[in-house]
């Protein structure tokens, strides 16, 4: 027995050392995460996670601080909420960081990691996001969209010029069917509601569902073991459904366009037109098309959708900053009927408001999670592989120290500084940054402020009969892209001399 315990005391001097080496080569040897709140087995600290993620991640950072390690599931994760631990991840390690980890939905929307958004990073998806900022960003792209984009705007404004008529305006469901019909006429050359109205079409409801699904929480994303109790939920099942009728309508698009159904200047033309080209470096498949083109619709209907509703909202509850952007545009404006493109940058106020409505209420409160490709150090604390990593920009937008009176709509505050939503000021991440950050950014904008001069020029704004200003219905709801969670009901009333 001696003998055996002597053996064993000098086997541990020999193998801890090179224990101690291997674990540490590996970055695993008790690594000294960020500080967090202890979690429960087996779902870690799920049970600290409300309906509005983004808001129950700031109540843990007030504790915990900006950079919090919790555990998500099994799965480890760190929650940034200040500009500087911003700026470690998207700016300074942002190679490290650009990847993304493998969701259910993600996984399934981006055909297995085709797409540009959603796909983890490689030599693929850097060919990607390149002909996505040549064929679909660029500055001559986004001017030959201008015609389209002022030509659905003014469908809007026509169709609640009629809606007034006969009592207050769906601008929620109205927003929707707009920035819908916008991105089908840039992608597939055709909108998807019916001629001269920007009302709901047989697409609306499967769009909506699709967008739902990329913000659930199936178990798989925290239990990788575990996937098959979505099964049990019927998670999977409606994921499935809403994908293959997406993928349906994606298909006829395709057969169209192949079968010259198409305009020559569309998305989907000139992503089929790059099929056969050598000089790409990689197949670009179907699937390739259909997880392109299933991103451009989430970037530029749900997103947009939310800012302007959001807008709205905000200058109904702050009557004196609606009626001074009312009176900029009106008075640059003046009889000209209508307010296009090229007035855009002569509306300084405007993109105030526009900017202090990202800020508040940006359409991802958390960024699209990221997850770490390698070990790496933050603030002198271990970030193992495979950590996921969101970033609060909800609660970064709204950081005291950066933003005084954070918690009011002030476009003023946006006057004397040169901060802007483009990812290089840490402190407004409304879009993100870095590799990742939002490509079509600069089109949503663009089509944000038309849409919005146009109703504030051509409309007075009131509420339905009864409601005050401090009973509008400020209740979010969040699923990949920040919402109200009731429609904006208003009453709009024409202007009597451009009407």
């Amino acid at each position: 027995m001696e003998f055996l315990l002597a053996f064993l005391a000098y086997s541990c001097l020999f193998l801890i050392p090179i224990a101690i080496f291997l674990f540490v080569k590996d970055g695993r040897l008790s690594p000294r995460l960020p500080p967090g709140p202890i979690g429960l087995p087996f779902i870690g600290n799920l049970h600290r996670v409300g309906k509005l993620p983004y808001r129950s991640f700031w109540l843990l950072s007030e504790k915990y601080g900006p950079l919090m390690s919790i555990k998500l599931g099994c799965m480890p994760t760190i929650i940034i909420s200040s500009s500087e631990m911003a700026s470690e991840i998207l700016k300074t390690h942002d190679l490290v960081f650009c990847s993304r980890p493998s969701l259910v939905a993600f996984k399934r929307y981006s055909y297995g990691g085709l797409d540009i958004a959603f796909s983890p990073y490689s030599e693929q998806w850097k060919q990607l996001r390149k002909i996505s900022m040549l064929e679909f960003f660029s500055a001559k792209r986004v001017q030959a969209f201008q015609s389209i984009i002022e030509e659905e705007v003014n469908t809007l404004v026509q169709t609640v010029m009629k809606q007034s008529s006969s009592g207050p305006v769906n601008l929620s469901e109205m927003s929707f069917c707009l920035f819908n019909n916008i991105t089908a006429k840039q992608v597939f050359g055709r909108r998807i509601s019916v001629d001269g109205e920007c009302t709901g079409s047989k697409y609306q409801g499967l769009l909506r569902e699709t967008f739902s699904s990329l913000g659930g929480f199936p178990f798989g994303d925290f239990f990788p073991m575990m996937g098959w109790l979505d099964v049990l939920t019927g998670m999977r099942r409606r994921l499935e459904r809403s994908f293959r009728a997406m993928d349906q309508l994606l298909e006829e698009e395709i057969e169209k366009h192949m079968h010259g159904g198409g305009n020559c200047d569309d998305l989907m033309s000139t992503l089929l037109g790059l099929q056969n080209d050598p000089t790409q470096g990689f197949s670009l498949t179907r699937d390739h098309i259909k997880a392109v083109v299933m991103n451009m619709f989430i970037a530029g209907s749900d997103t947009t959708t939310s800012i302007l509703v959001w807008g709205m909202t905000e200058l109904m509850r702050n009557p004196m900053v609606m009626k001074k952007a009312q009176d900029e545009v009106r008075g640059l404006i003046g009889n000209k009927g209508k307010v296009e493109e090229s007035d855009i940058q002569r509306l300084h106020y405007l993109k105030l408001v526009v900017k202090e409505v990202l800020r508040l209420h940006p359409p991802g409160p958390l960024l699209i999670p990221r997850e770490c490709m390698q070990h790496c150090k933050i603030n002198g604390f271990d970030i193992p592989k495979k950590t996921r990593v969101y970033i609060n920009a909800w609660a970064i937008n709204r950081d005291s120290r950066h933003w005084q009176g954070a918690e009011v709509f002030m476009p003023e505050r946006f006057k004397d500084n040169d901060i802007d939503y483009k990812g290089q000021h840490f402190q407004f991440l409304p879009f993100g940054s870095g590799r990742r950050i939002c490509p079509g950014m600069s089109l949503s904008v663009v089509v944000l402020e038309l849409a919005l001069a146009n109703l504030l020029y051509r409309f007075n704004w009131d509420l339905p009969a009864g409601m005050s200003k401090e009973d509008i219905d400020m209740e979010e709801q969040f699923d990949l892209v920040m919402h109200r969670k009731s429609n904006l009901v208003l009453v709009a009333a024409p202007i009597p001399m451009i009407a």
